[in-house]
């Protein structure tokens, strides 16, 4: 704290903010870099394509199938046999009857046909396929 004599002889404090400052403005870049790093969601080598519109709002039904066949409704694990029961669960809280698709390129045909029947079954009339955009090269 700084402190100063008046001419009245009465000692007058004041905060120093500075020091206060610094941390704030130091934690503040800190999330600012961290931030962009974290990565919401099952990480899932999605295969490219030409044309492709932006992603979805993330707080949409989004399952991820990863290249070992590895199921998840947003990100909480399932099997083939608790999908079904996982997706009925969780479309009594959403209000619209969309899913949104993220496959590794690297899976098998059969078991995204297998899961695309278990979510026509569960009642889910829109299913999004999500993909990366490819990056034209010129020739």
């Amino acid at each position: 704290m700084a402190h100063g004599v008046t001419d009245e002889n009465e000692v007058k404090s004041e905060p120093n903010v500075v020091p206060l400052c610094d941390v704030l403005l130091v934690i503040l870049i800190i999330f600012m870099i961290a931030t962009p790093a974290i990565k919401k969601g099952v990480d899932v080598r999605l295969p490219t394509v030409l044309n492709s519109i932006d992603m979805p709002d993330t707080t949409q039904l989004m399952l991820s199938i990863k290249k070992d066949g590895t199921i998840y409704v947003n990100e909480d694990k399932a099997t083939m046999e608790t999908l079904p029961t996982m997706l009925d669960d969780v479309l009594m809280t959403i209000s619209d009857n969309k899913l949104y698709l993220k496959a590794d390129q690297d899976l098998e045909y059969g078991i995204i046909v297998e899961v695309v029947q278990i979510i026509k079954d569960a009642g889910i009339e829109i299913v999004g396929i999500i993909a990366e955009k490819k990056t034209e090269k010129i020739d």
